[in-house]
C-alpha cells in the first residue's frame, strides 16, 4: 500500500532533525531514513558561542542562529522530557598581554558587547593560565548524542524512521511527486553529512569532508564548571568528566580513533592544566564543512522537489535551526534563501 508524505528527509543529525522540527511544528507529514553511517552529531562537542575565540570577533549571524536554536531546544526538551541544553560561561585563556589588549578592543564592539565579559583571575592551581582568563557569555552546551538517541527514539515510536540505507536507485520523480518503494512525497529534502559524497544529485557540491576526534578525560582534582578555551576545549559533563578536542584531519577519513589524535589532545592538554587526569573514551567522526564556512542549502538544478542541508561545519548546534528554517521557509513560503548559503551561488 502506497504511504503519502509531505516529505522524505534522508540523515537524522543535526541538520536532519532541525528540519524534523520545521516539519513538525508546522504539521506537515515526513518520513526519515538512515542508515547509521555518519557520526559528525554524535561526536560534536555541542557548544553554542556566539564569539570566534581566536580573532574575537562575532560568529556569522550568531545572534539570529542562538535566537532559533534555544527555543528549538527548549521545545525537543520538553517534547521528549529530556534534559539537553547545559547553560554553561566559556573561558578564554590568554596566552599573552596582546591578546589581553585584543580582548578590551574587542568589548567595545556594540556587535560583541553583550557577550564578552571582564577579565577574570586564575585561582585554579590546577591550571596553567598566569593571565587569567576572558569570559564569554550566553554559551552552553548542547548534549547532542541524547538529543539524537532520544529523537529518533521519538520517530520511531511514531513509526516514521527506517533505519536503512537510502537506495538513490528507487527515486522516480515527476513534476509534482516523488515515489521511494512504497512512498509517495510531495518535497525530499537530503541532510546526510558526508554521505552526500555518494549522493547523485548532489556529489559535486564542494563539501569539504573533516575527521574530528573528541576524548574524554575524568580529572577529580581540576573543578571546573565552566567551558575552557585554550590550545584544545576542555568541557565539563559532570562526575569529573571533561571533553577535550577538537582535531581536524583531511586525508584518514574513516571513522576510527587514532593514538595520533590521542597524544596529540593530550600534549595539549597538558599545556593548558596541571593536574592529572585519565582518558576514558575516545571516538572520532567526519564533520561535512565547506571551504567558505557556509552551508549548503537549496534546490537541486533540474529536480525542482529534491533538496540539500548539509555543510553545517563545527558549529552545527548553533547553525542547524537557522538553515532549516531558511530551507522550509523556501519550500513553503517561497522566501528567497540567503545568497551566502544558497548552493545555487555554486550554478
Amino acid at each position: 500500500m502506497l504511504k503519502e508524505v509531505d516529505y522524505i528527509i534522508v540523515g537524522s543529525g543535526l541538520a536532519g532533525i532541525s528540519f524534523c522540527e520545521q516539519l513538525r511544528t508546522n504539521n506537515k507529514s515526513f518520513v526519515v531514513f538512515d542508515d547509521a553511517s555518519q557520526h559528525s552529531s554524535t561526536v560534536a562537542g555541542g557548544l553554542y558561542n556566539p564569539v570566534i575565540l581566536k580573532r574575537f570577533t562575532p560568529v556569522w549571524k550568531g545572534e539570529a542562529q542562538i535566537g532559533l536554536a534555544l527555543p528549538m531546544y527548549k521545545r525537543i526538551e520538553e517534547l521528549l522530557e529530556v534534559k539537553l541544553d547545559y547553560k554553561v560561561p566559556v573561558y578564554r585563556k590568554f596566552s599573552s598581554i596582546e591578546e589581553q589588549n585584543n580582548w578590551f578592543a574587542a568589548t567595545d564592539n556594540p556587535v560583541l558587547s553583550d557577550c564578552l565579559g571582564a577579565i577574570i583571575k586564575n585561582n585554579n592551581e590546577a591550571i596553567d593560565a598566569p593571565l587569567g582568563f576572558g569570559e564569554v557569555k550566553g554559551t552552553g552546551r548542547i548534549d547532542t548524542k541524547l538529543l539524537i538517541a532520544s529523537y529518533r527514539s521519538f520517530l520511531k515510536d511514531k513509526n516514521v524512521f527506517f533505519e536503512e540505507r537510502f537506495s538513490y536507485d528507487d527515486i522516480e520523480i515527476n513534476d509534482n511527486k516523488i515515489r521511494y518503494k512504497t512512498i509517495a512525497t510531495k518535497h525530499i529534502v537530503f541532510a546526510e553529512g558526508f554521505g552526500i559524497a555518494k549522493n547523485p544529485f548532489f556529489k559535486n557540491l564542494p563539501l569539504v569532508p573533516t575527521k574530528g576526534e573528541l576524548l574524554t578525560i575524568r580529572a577529580p582534582d581540576l573543578k571546573i564548571d565552566y567551558v575552557l578555551k585554550g590550545p584544545v576545549f576542555l568541557i565539563p559533563i559532570g562526575n569529573d568528566l571533561y571533553r577535550v578536542g577538537s582535531t581536524y584531519e583531511w586525508h584518514d577519513l574513516t571513522n576510527k580513533v587514532t593514538n595520533r589524535a590521542k597524544d596529540y589532545l593530550s600534549e595539549k592538554l597538558k599545556t593548558l592544566i596541571t593536574c592529572s587526569f585519565e582518558v576514558v573514551n575516545h571516538v572520532a567522526g567526519i564533520r561535512p564543512t565547506v571551504k567558505s564556512r557556509r552551508p549548503l542549502v537549496g534546490q537541486h538544478q533540474d529536480y525542482k522537489n529534491v533538496y540539500v542541508l548539509n555543510g553545517l561545519g563545527t558549529r552545527g548546534v548553533m547553525i542547524g535551526p537557522y538553515v532549516a528554517k531558511q530551507l522550509y521557509d523556501f519550500i513553503e513560503e517561497e522566501h528567497p534563501l540567503d545568497p551566502e548559503i544558497d548552493i545555487a551561488r555554486f550554478n
